[in-house]
Formats: C-alpha cells, sequence, structure tokens
C-alpha cells in the first residue's frame, strides 16, 4: 500500500486532524499578527526600547518548542489555550522584527514632504509608512505563518491535536506510514499557506 492510498483510506479522520491543525494556527496567528504589528509599530519609536523587546523575543525562539510546550502545562494545562500561547509567543520574532525594520526603512525624503503637505504623525504613520512597510511586514506574517503550522505539530505532545497527533502516533507505534503521512500533509499545508500568502501580497500591494 502506497502512502497515498494510506491516507485516502483514512480521510475523515485525517481530515478531521487537519481542521484542528488550522484552528489552531489560524487563531494564534491571528493574535500573534496584531499583537507583533501593534508592538512593532510602537517600538519603532524607540531604538532603546525595541532592541529590548526584540532581544527578548528571539530569546523565546531559542527555547526548543517541546520544552516550551512543557513549561505550559502548569500553568494552562493540556490542549488547545497552551498550543495557541505557545505559538503566539514562538512566532513574534518574525512579525515585530520586519515590522520594526519596514517601518524605519522608509525614505525619509518621503517623510520630509509627507511634513511638507501638513500631514500629521498619525497619518503620516497610516498612509504613508505602513502601505511603504506593508511587503516587509507580509514577508515575516509570511514566515511566522510557516514557522507556525510547523510548530503546531509539536504542541500535538501536550493534547492540542492536529496533524502532529500522526507523527506521534506513528512514532509510538512504529509506523513509517502514519509517521510520513503527517509529516506530508503538514508540508503541503505550510506550501498552500505560503503560497496563498504570497497572493494576498500581491493583490494588496496592488492595491496600495
Amino acid at each position: 500500500m502506497t502512502i497515498f492510498d494510506y491516507v485516502l483510506a483514512r480521510w475523515e479522520s485525517w481530515l478531521t486532524l487537519l481542521g484542528e491543525h488550522m484552528w489552531i494556527v489560524l487563531v494564534a496567528m491571528v493574535v500573534s499578527t496584531v499583537i507583533g504589528v501593534l508592538l512593532g509599530i510602537l517600538i519603532s519609536f524607540n531604538q532603546k526600547v525595541a532592541s529590548i523587546v526584540l532581544y527578548a523575543a528571539g530569546v523565546i525562539m531559542t527555547v526548543p518548542s517541546i520544552a516550551l510546550f512543557a513549561f505550559m502545562i502548569p500553568l494552562l494545562g493540556l490542549g488547545f489555550v497552551p498550543a495557541v500561547v505557545g505559538l503566539i509567543l514562538y512566532t513574534q520574532l518574525p512579525i515585530l522584527r520586519n515590522t520594526y525594520i519596514g517601518l524605519n526603512s522608509v525614505d525619509p525624503a518621503i517623510l520630509e514632504a509627507a511634513k511638507g503637505l501638513g500631514m500629521t504623525p498619525r497619518r503620516i504613520l497610516f498612509r504613508v509608512k505602513l502601505p511603504l512597510a506593508f511587503p516587509v511586514i507580509m514577508a515575516g506574517i509570511r514566515t511566522s505563518v510557516v514557522m507556525g503550522i510547523g510548530i503546531a505539530s509539536i504542541a500535538a505532545y501536550i493534547g492540542s491535536g492536529g496533524l502532529g497527533e500522526l507523527i506521534f502516533r506513528g512514532i509510538s507505534r512504529t509506523d513509517m506510514k502514519m509517521v510520513l503521512s503527517g509529516a506530508i500533509l503538514i508540508s503541503i499545508f505550510s506550501l498552500i499557506a505560503d503560497y496563498s500568502m504570497s497572493l494576498i501580497e500581491r493583490r494588496v500591494s496592488k492595491g496600495t
């Protein structure tokens, strides 16, 4: 039996796990994006604060994901909530860093021209800086989404569900077809998500 036949024979249960995986990633990434972009905007006005916040986000990423999820158990228990919180923490750095870099990479001559037109700092932020920084910010979000999909598979270790369960079940049963099925489905999910994000980025960039 090929991997394709193996997955096809169990497609209903696999589809349920895919739905769980997608829900975890979606919730985590919506929250992570909002926090990351807002915090990135705030730290873009203060370089010292930015260095501290970015350093802290970088430190979190050095913690092994399975250890981070294990630390969540005494605080939040098992299941969906600790998985989402762990993903939010893990996916902050690319969004934060790219938002900060994107906003601070806007050509000073453009900002001076906007000031000369009488635009307020708030209007400059929303009408000039954010639109010009959007491709850089979007690249950070895309990176975080792909990271989140992979890390969400490890969250199955704490009972969150998702495609990671196939890998953990397969390892415990010495079933390589189950392990490969989980790995392949996660990879396909990541590729589709990345491609979809690239389409959104192009469409919005054209609109701006």
